[in-house]
């Protein structure tokens, strides 16, 4: 029915608009012409290259931390960010590579039977799970000497610990023990080196302090017991690394601190500490020749425990002195000749017993110094950098640049570098980045101009890839390779646990 109120303007408003019949017959040209349709453009290919000879994927996100046992190295822990809950909470798994057998020495043509199928990557399965976190798991240590304990921290600040048994059949077994949650989150876990003070961890927090605990399972009251606790970080508190002895503790902030803790009072029993009487180093931003504009994220401590190297910001790493409190003590004891003297003073060695004072600072790469790794044997430092660099310092000469690795990870992010003790003579150094590949490296020799390519002179020997990377949300954010360096296993950021054969 037609409404009474409309009248013919209405119908000719609602008349589609069309065009004029002259308009219709003129023709448009294209000046760029017709694009044909290519119809022998085939789908880009890509290759998936698998190196592993083992993997293991119960995770369901990012893998953020991985630990190995110290004696038991085919015992493996790993934490990440997936759960069971709506908010993901952290959850991490213990498995064990033992059962993975190795690639065969021969090609197939030299078995008995050529045809016979060939090993393929194997399967892991979880012996443990750990739960009870309220967020990722981005820390993970077996206590030292003997891996007592297991002890897994997150980004809720909480710290769990669990008690490892092996049974008759050496079969390995973990209980829940104790926790604590002093801080709002945990960045790093250190297991102390020291025998005399063994199951002994420290950790840093994104409050700035620093917590040293002991763990006594024998003390059912009190099985997680705090030996000390430091505030005098005035940011997050981003790395920290014992001395090879267990004596120091030096930590790092993003606030520019280095601060070296006398744990155990061996400093101030003679008289070295400073005058807070916690520390033996303590340098700030506040002085100019340490100042890193944008804080410190890196540290490491020389096999000698004569000194301490941080890295940061910009590329920025700094050498300071530490107290020579064994070796003075030995030198009472025993005098020495002065060729011993002479090789003491050595290069980056001459710092004595005076502590704090800045050996040198270096500057051969562009953006930060995200870990650092010194050679058990070799006047070596090792510092990886998020321009996807290495640089290799000699530390007998001044800590001169041995060579520079632009491209030792493409254009992204070097997460790990740590030389191999076992093996190599302490040549050897693996790496991993957020490119999805772990390298192992050769750094003998001097190149003239010291800054090489990703070559064969680069000193590479070998590289493994899995894990996606190239920014593909991959990327190995982190390793574990035992005490010869046989076998690497990582940690992927695509949520996958790949175990390497060297």
């Amino acid at each position: 029915m037609t409404s009474p109120h409309r009248d013919d303007r209405d119908d000719l408003e609602d008349t589609p608009e069309l065009l004029d019949a002259d308009d219709a017959l003129e023709e448009v040209e294209d000046e760029d012409g017709d694009i044909a349709m290519d119809l022998d453009d085939e789908p880009e290919e890509i290759t998936l290259v698998n190196d592993s000879i083992a993997y293991f994927d119960s995770h369901k996100d990012s893998v953020f931390a991985i630990a190995q046992h110290p004696t038991l190295s085919s015992l493996i822990a790993t934490g990440g960010s997936e759960g069971d809950g709506d908010d993901a909470p952290g959850k991490g798994y213990v498995f064990d590579t033992s059962a993975v057998a190795g690639r065969p020495v021969l090609p197939p043509s030299y078995n008995s039977n050529p045809n016979a199928p060939q090993q393929t990557s194997t399967v892991l399965k979880e012996i443990f799970t750990l739960e009870g976190h309220s967020d990722s798991i981005n820390a993970l240590a077996f206590t030292l000497p003997r891996g007592q304990f297991l002890v897994s921290a997150g980004l809720d600040g909480r710290i769990r610990t669990y008690q490892l048994a092996i049974d008759a059949r050496n079969k390995p077994s973990f209980k829940f023990l104790a926790e604590a949650q002093e801080v709002p989150e945990v960045n790093w876990l250190a297991p102390c080196p020291a025998v005399e003070y063994p199951n002994t961890v420290a950790l840093g927090a994104s409050d700035g302090s620093v917590w040293v605990y002991t763990i006594d399972a024998s003390d059912s009251a009190n099985p997680l017991q705090i030996v000390q606790s430091y505030f005098m970080h005035q940011g997050s508190c981003t790395a920290g690394a014992w001395s090879p002895d267990g004596t120091f503790l030096a930590t790092v902030s993003d606030d520019m601190s280095l601060y070296v803790w006398d744990i155990w009072g061996a400093a101030a029993a003679k008289g070295l500490t400073n005058d807070n009487g916690q520390t033996v180093v303590s340098l700030t931003g506040e002085d100019q020749r340490f100042e890193v504009q944008g804080g410190l994220f890196s540290v490491a401590i020389d096999p000698s425990s004569a000194f301490v190297a941080v890295g940061g910001a910009g590329g920025a790493i700094k050498i300071v002195s530490l107290p020579r409190i064994a070796n003075e003590a030995a030198s009472q004891a025993q005098p020495q000749s002065s060729k011993q003297t002479k090789a003491k003073a050595k290069g980056g060695n001459a710092g004595g017993s005076q502590a704090g004072v800045i050996l040198a600072s270096v500057h051969t790469q562009t953006d930060g110094i995200e870990t650092l790794s010194f050679s058990p044997t070799q006047s070596l430092l090792a510092a990886g950098s998020v321009d996807g660099s290495i640089a290799i310092y000699d530390t007998a000469r001044r800590f001169s640049v041995r060579r520079h690795i632009k491209e030792a990870h493409d254009d992204f992010s070097v997460v790990k570098v740590e030389f191999v003790r076992g093996e190599g003579d302490g040549w050897l150094l693996t790496s991993c980045g957020m490119d999805g590949v772990v390298r192992r490296w050769d750094v003998r020799g001097a190149t003239p101009s010291g800054n090489i390519g990703f070559t064969a002179a680069s000193g590479l020997s070998k590289e493994w890839r899995g894990h996606r990377g190239d920014g593909e949300g991959g990327g190995v954010l982190g390793f574990v390779q035992g005490t010869t360096g046989e076998r690497i296993v990582t940690a992927g950021d695509d949520g996958i646990v790949l175990v390497f054969e060297a």
